[in-house]
């Protein structure tokens, strides 16, 4: 039992500092002997482990992914209506990149280069998302709580301005200190998601 433990210990440490990594220096900006480094063990373990750069890069952004996505269908369960629905999807996932801030950091990245580092079967994970938060809205309008839907739309306004607006935050609270400008340097998640969830609700509405 003690080697399982730490080999599912090692699994973490090296599944967590890559995942800092990547969000800092991009998947190209970052090595295997990097990666070891900073996880404090010896190189060999990564291959033992993932194989390669590409294959440690698959485990991290599926691990977040499969989390987030985990925890806001748990959380639905709560909802009976699809208002609530929307509102639970945009707080915890909201929640989850709050406490999860390489999430967003990654997405960004992967989005601004094109995704060009997402294997195929990565692009299952970013649906699976979409879908939970389509299928939220289609309920809506068929029941006459929302109108005009485009998906897409919404789900970028969701997950685009959360992302941004938490890869943001030591570049807002400069501009704050420096400049004295408003831009919620002090926010937390639960106003955010709040906020979000209210703009966008009036939107269907209207």
């Amino acid at each position: 039992m003690g080697i399982v433990r730490d080999s599912k210990r090692t699994q973490k440490n090296i599944i967590n500092t890559a995942m800092k990594l990547f969000a800092r220096d991009g998947f190209d900006g970052v090595s295997v002997d990097l990666i070891a480094k900073e996880a404090d063990i010896n190189k060999a373990m990564i291959y033992y482990y993932f194989k390669n750069k590409a294959k440690l890069y698959e485990k991290v952004v599926n691990t977040l992914l499969d989390e987030i996505y985990e925890q806001i269908v748990e959380d639905i369960k709560k909802a009976d209506k699809p208002n609530d629905e929307l509102k639970i999807f945009i707080e915890t996932f909201c929640n989850y990149a709050w406490n999860n801030p390489y999430l967003s950091s990654l997405m960004l990245a992967e989005l601004g280069s094109g995704a060009k580092n997402l294997p195929d079967d990565m692009f299952v994970g970013l649906k699976q998302i979409f879908l939970l938060l389509s299928d939220i809205l289609k309920r809506g309008k068929e029941r006459g709580c929302f109108f005009d839907i485009e998906p897409i739309i919404i789900h970028f306004m969701i997950t685009g301005t959360i992302n941004l607006f938490i890869s943001t935050k030591s570049l807002r609270k400069r501009v704050a200190k420096e400049f004295g400008a408003d831009v919620c340097d002090d926010c937390g998640e639960k106003e955010l998601s709040s906020y979000i969830y209210k703009k966008i609700v009036k939107m269907l509405k209207a």
